[in-house]
Parts: C-alpha cells; structure tokens; sequence
C-alpha cells in the first residue's frame, strides 16, 4: 500500500526533531548531527539579525529566543573549512542566519501578508512593492535555512574587524543583492566571487538572488523540515 506522502513526512520529523531548553552548558541536541558554529569554529564572528530589530520586519523574530547558530554537523565542518582557507588570507566568516524555525519562517509570511506595515521599507526593500516579496523569490512559506544546512553570511577583516563591502547590505531585498549584479565596483564583484568560490569549493551552492545565501550541495536532510524549540528557560 502507498503511503500518504504526509504521513510519511511526519514520520520522518518525529525521528529527527526534538523539543529541548537550552543552556550555556548544554550540547546540541543529536550531537553527533547537529553542532554549535560558535564551539566548532571558536573566532567566528556572527551577527543574528532576526534575534534583535535590525531586520526587514523592525523586531525580533519569533524562534529566536535565544542567540544561537546550529547547523548539521555536514555543514558545520564544511564552513569551518570555508573560514579556515579565508583565515590563511586576514579574511574571516560573519554569520547572520543559519538554522531557522519553522515559527520565524512563518513569521515572515504573516508581516509579507500585512502590506500596512512598512515601517522598514525604507531601508530593507525601498524599490519593491510589498505584495511583490512573494512572488519575487524573497519571502517563501519553506525556508532552506529549515533543514539545517543553510547559511547567510559575509567575509569580514580578521585585523579589524570591519565587514568588507560586498555592493548590498544583507537582506537588502533589490537587484543589486544578486550574486551576479554587474552595477556595482569591480572590487565588490570581486569579493562576492570570492566567497561564491569559497564556498563552492567545500560543496556550498549560491542562490542567486542572494549573494550571502549558501545551501549545502549533499545536505543530509533535504525533504525534512527540522523542528527545533529553544526556550529560554
């Protein structure tokens, strides 16, 4: 008999999810498939803008109750490897995303969905209509960042720390956040090409309306939709 494509799905996110209140002792849950960027990679720099009001909606998300970056274990060495080669050259990885609940992905849908509120337009989507976000590819009702192995992220300078200029700030939902976008200067096409190359190079592959945005190639969970509850408490 054939199974009922649902059931299917919720079978598989019964084995692989998990509901858990995190701490500054405690170790990922499934730690031999999910890791802490911040323990795997020690001088990461990160900057979680759902967590805060520096984002598109003008506060925190819901989901991010607590400032921390998971990724499958896959995609965490495959960054650490990213970083590693960078580190070699005074460059570093900043992170602004990567495991993202399924609560915040539903989040974005309900601001998209309320065209009255536009009090980051300025800023995040200036030449866009709202009602557009959907059907232009920003904002989507599954999120890749959802299955664990999706990154944002941007190179900054290891002595000084300063994020280097890649043409668009993140999240800037517009043309000239594409990866390829020729109206910019021929050093930030060339510093959005070398991330792309970097992370290409250990299995990463680019969206490319987002030149910050990085899926892994061989992600291990590609159909499933990870839940992950973290608490504060």
């Amino acid at each position: 008999m054939k199974i009922n494509v649902f059931i299917k799905l919720a079978i598989v996110l019964t084995l692989v999810s998990f509901t858990t209140k995190l701490n500054d002792s405690d170790k990922p849950p499934l730690r031999e498939s999910f890791v802490y960027l911040k323990e795997l990679i020690p001088d990461l720099r990160s900057d979680m803008r759902y967590y805060g009001s520096n984002n598109f909606i003008g506060r925190p998300v819901n989901g991010y109750s607590m400032p921390r970056l998971i990724l499958t274990k896959e995609a965490g060495e495959a960054l650490k490897r990213v970083h590693d080669g960078l580190s070699r050259l005074g460059f570093g990885l900043m992170i602004y995303d990567a495991y993202r609940p399924q609560r915040a992905v539903n989040d974005f849908v309900q601001w998209a969905k309320n065209e009255e509120d536009t009090l980051m337009k300025e800023k995040y989507y200036p030449n866009i209509d709202k009602k557009d976000l959907f059907e232009l590819g920003y904002i989507a009702e599954k999120s890749g960042h959802s299955r664990g192995s999706t990154i944002d992220l941007t190179i900054v300078s290891l002595t000084t720390g300063k994020i280097l200029n890649m043409g668009s700030d993140y999240d800037l939902f517009d043309e000239k956040s594409h990866t390829d976008h020729q109206f910019i200067t021929k050093n930030q096409r060339a510093l959005r090409l070398l991330l792309k190359r970097r992370m290409e190079k250990e299995g990463f592959k680019s969206y490319e309306k987002e030149w910050w945005h990085f899926t892994l190639k061989d992600e291990p969970y590609p159909d499933t939709i990870l839940i992950f509850q973290l608490n504060k408490s």
